[in-house]
């Protein structure tokens, strides 16, 4: 299964600046899978070290953090040459040996010629726990995500299905083949982006068994809830997480910490959300006042809506059918699950996201900030296209054009770009 990491990946590869890399990411978003292939196809060889599965590694590095007694001793245990620019040391699940993160700083400044990559489930996590091993500035970083939809139509129809798209999205022409793209959109939304859902669709296209794949991908984010968490903090993060699909099914999806309990409040509640964001399962759309430049300088803090970073595992966590999804067209959780979409489609771009909101009076979906420029972003799953609100966003903030994200065909009307929830990586 091809990954635009692996381009990245090569970019890092081939810097002449490169410092050790860490790879960010959820569990199970292929990240283990995208390195190994990578190193695989790039280097002569590789060492894979995973420090959950192997206690003698985190021994290695007791002793002292020197690179050079490191790497004779990670030779020796695993039997494989370590060659300065032919060898890839690959330390997986790094957030269980502390002093393996701490090493990085010690690779880039002393042994800069070894090219060496680290992941972790619950890295984030863990560094937000311990921000004295984490090696600041030593270190380049990579997030990954559940696959996008240019990924899946990667899998399900090849990259000439790709090239269509962004040829409609450069010059805003209509699409020719809009419906079906449509239809993959959808199925897409309910499956989701986690590898092994994608796998088991592509093999089977058996409905239930996605449906238990989904739910084992939760079941495992619990979890990791309960293991690397305490007792207390982890029953807040289970009670935040499991109320994703009520917050997002309100028509304020504004996060609310009554919506777990009555009478919940930040001081309760606020870590837990943290250490959602930091575990990569859930992503943050913060609200901002005005739709200037730069946009990060109006955000409001205690404002914010939290999408989860996979539609499809969000759909398990519903436990809404296939069935159920495609037939109900104008439900309002179907309009929250496409908006959901749209978050974690433009987090996969890298952008930070935020909504903007005017006195409770009028609302746009997402802003985001592009070279320079404020764009605000509509989202309607709906027939009904028009939007008071963009309307008022613009005359106010006059932006150099608007996106509005529908079902509809590619067109550009009144400075307005529409483009079809299948289009969004182009975005």
């Amino acid at each position: 299964m091809e990954r635009k990491i692996e381009a990245k990946l090569i970019r890092w590869m081939k810097s002449r600046n490169r410092q050790p890399l860490i790879v960010q990411g959820a569990r199970q978003v292929g990240k283990t899978y995208s390195i190994v292939a990578f190193g695989r196809k790039h280097f002569i060889n590789m060492l894979y070290l995973n420090f959950e599965s192997n206690n003698e590694l985190s021994r290695v590095f007791d002793r002292d953090l020197l690179p050079e007694r490191i790497i004779k001793e990670l030779s020796v245990l695993t039997g494989e040459p370590v060659i300065e620019g032919k060898t890839l040391l690959f330390f997986d699940e790094i957030q269980s040996c502390s002093r393996a993160l701490t090493s990085l700083k010690y690779f880039c400044e002393e042994a800069p010629g070894y090219h060496v990559v680290a992941a972790g489930s619950l890295l984030g996590v863990s560094i937000n726990r311990d921000n004295s091993s984490y090696p600041v500035g030593k270190v380049d970083t990579l997030n990954m995500y559940p696959l996008d939809f240019e990924e899946f139509l990667w899998v399900v129809r090849g990259k000439d299905a790709v090239e269509l798209i962004r040829e409609s999205f450069n010059g805003f022409t209509q699409c020719s083949l809009h419906e079906m793209f449509n239809d993959f959109y959808r199925t897409f939304i309910y499956i989701g982006g986690m590898p092994q859902v994608v796998n088991e669709y592509t093999a089977t296209g058996d409905t239930p068994m996605l449906d238990m794949a989904k739910k084992s991908i939760n079941n495992a984010f619990i979890a990791d809830m309960a293991r690397y968490a305490d007792k207390n903090e982890t029953v807040r993060i289970i009670a935040v997480y499991e109320s994703l699909p009520v917050q997002l099914a309100k028509e304020n999806r504004k996060f609310q910490y009554k919506t777990i309990r009555s009478g919940a409040r930040s001081a309760d509640y606020g870590s837990a959300v943290e250490w959602l964001k930091a575990a990569g399962i859930v992503t943050a759309c913060r609200r901002v006042s005005e739709g200037r430049f730069p946009v990060s300088t109006w955000e409001d803090p205690t404002a914010f809506k939290l999408y989860h970073s996979d539609t499809g595992l969000l759909t398990g966590m519903s436990g809404i059918t296939a069935y159920e999804y495609l037939a109900r067209a104008g439900d309002r959780f179907r309009g929250a699950i496409a908006e959901n979409s749209v978050a974690v489609a433009l987090s996969s771009l890298d952008y930070d996201i935020y909504y903007w909101e005017s006195q409770g009076r009028a609302e746009v979906d997402f802003i985001i900030q592009k070279n320079g420029d404020v764009i605000p972003i509509e989202v309607k799953s709906g027939d009904n296209v028009r939007s008071k609100s963009l309307a008022e966003y613009v005359k106010r903030y006059s932006p150099p054009f608007s996106y509005r994200v529908s079902f509809k065909n590619f067109g550009n009307e009144n400075n307005i770009r529409s483009i079809p929830f299948y289009a969004l990586f182009c975005v």
